[in-house]
């Protein structure tokens, strides 16, 4: 037993409430169990209890002991003052307020069904992928429905904290935020250190300044990602070599600390490719930031990011070394990616900052209109009966394994929750290790 599951255990009454008393000898009824708080002072606030034939209204604090009351000195605590019952699992001390009357107690070990106890044992103990593995799918698909909504909220929410730290380390410059998370973007897991340090070392100003000029883009992001330091045979290369020594030297342009790394990837995803990519969107770009917040559905958003590398990279995949005609587009996947993890949260954020709740809704919605994710995640749910529409659903699960199965917070989790209530006999489910 866990004071958190006790806590779970009285929030749902998830125990045998018939013929109820203290251990004083009190007749017991609970008319209402409180509201859970998680801050100083008891458990559950705002409670109501009868005790023989009177009316009881206060607070209720929980142990697994009734001596860790004392362990934990609430007598001489204030905030423990108006506790009128204290529920333990096991009792054995009587318990006393500051002015020596007895707080009535009532011990739940012998009330609570054991196989919810056993339930509550394998999803802590549990090895599989998550740890309700052997109880999917658990919910119904509307259940399923309302908690992938709340999950996804929590998310976005947690994403905009992000967002607005890095607001604040931008100078209140919503533009330069979102090239910062654009650039991290384009470098996926691998390279998302080195693109974001690059895009942080060119300001939108700057990059403002030659966004007409391509080659001038391209030699300022792949010269501060450290890709035009060698010497080049291609005179393409050796351009854009030469352009960014001037740039370089114009605005005292220090490289990016952090190498980029084209080990273990797609050639389509080389980091020259995706710079090269990258140039050309702000090429091609204008006021972009304000287009995204102005646009309507996710295939404005698209047409913002359909482009194409400029025609030297249709031969290569790296400098000096020709490839057959293969023009680089960005590509739908890689668009949608951007949409759920830049564009988004960044929107999203926004309204926050805003108090602009249209735009909250907005951001949420264009999930909804966006390819579910493909990973091993979202596999292993739908494997186990979970559905993934959209990149909603899948925004969702991910947050579900990541941020609650990870860490067993299954307490806090209504599948959790689910697998623990049927052990009231409503629900057959078997218990497997």
């Amino acid at each position: 037993m866990t004071e958190r599951l006790l806590q779970f255990i009285w929030q749902f009454q998830y125990y045998n409430t018939g013929s109820l008393s203290t251990e004083e000898g009190q007749l017991l009824k609970i008319i209402h169990q409180g509201q859970f708080h998680s801050n100083q002072g008891p458990d559950f606030i705002n409670a109501k209890v009868v005790l023989d034939n009177t009316t009881w209204a206060g607070n209720i604090e929980l142990h697994i002991r009734s001596s860790d009351w004392i362990r934990h000195r609430h007598s001489a605590d204030k905030n423990y003052n108006n506790t009128i019952l204290h529920v333990v699992w096991q009792h054995d001390a009587v318990i006393k307020h500051a002015d020596g009357s007895v707080i009535p107690t009532l011990q739940l070990q012998h009330r609570v069904p054991k196989l919810m106890l056993q339930h509550y044992d394998v999803l802590q103990q549990s090895n599989h992928f998550v740890p309700c593995d052997r109880f999917l799918p658990a919910l119904t698909e509307l259940k399923w429905g309302v908690w992938k909504d709340r999950l996804l909220v929590e998310r976005l929410q947690r994403k905009s904290a992000y967002v607005l730290e890095l607001l604040q380390a931008a100078q209140n410059h919503w533009e330069e935020v979102f090239w910062w998370m654009l650039a991290r973007n384009f470098g996926s897991k691998i390279n998302a250190d080195c693109f974001e340090a690059v895009a942080r070392s060119l300001p939108v100003a700057t990059l403002g300044r030659h966004k007409n000029q391509i080659h001038q883009l391209e030699a300022m992001l792949l010269g501060q990602a450290g890709l035009l330091s060698r010497s080049f045979t291609d005179d393409y290369m050796v351009m854009l070599s030469k352009e960014y020594q001037f740039l370089q030297k114009k605005y005292k342009l220090v490289p990016s600390a952090i190498t980029p790394n084209f080990l273990r990837m797609r050639p389509a995803n080389f980091p020259t490719i995706r710079l090269a990519q990258l140039a050309m969107l702000v090429h091609r770009s204008s006021h972009l930031f304000s287009s995204v917040l102005e646009a309507v559905d996710v295939n404005g958003l698209k047409k913002y990011l359909d482009v194409t590398a400029n025609d030297y990279w249709h031969y290569h995949y790296l400098p000096d070394e020709p490839t057959p005609f293969k023009p680089k587009q960005l590509g739908q996947q890689m668009a949608e990616n951007i949409i759920i993890n830049t564009i988004v949260p960044v929107v999203f954020s926004y309204g926050v900052f805003h108090k602009n709740d249209a735009l909250k809704e907005k951001a949420a919605v264009w999930l909804t209109q966006v390819q579910p994710e493909e990973n091993a995640i979202t596999k292993h749910w739908k494997a186990k009966g979970v559905t993934n529409l959209h990149a909603a659903d899948s925004q969702a699960l991910i947050e579900l394994k990541n941020n609650y199965c990870t860490h067993r917070r299954c307490l806090s989790c209504s599948v959790g929750n689910s697998v623990l209530k049927a052990a009231d006999g409503q629900n057959k489910i078997s218990v497997v290790r």
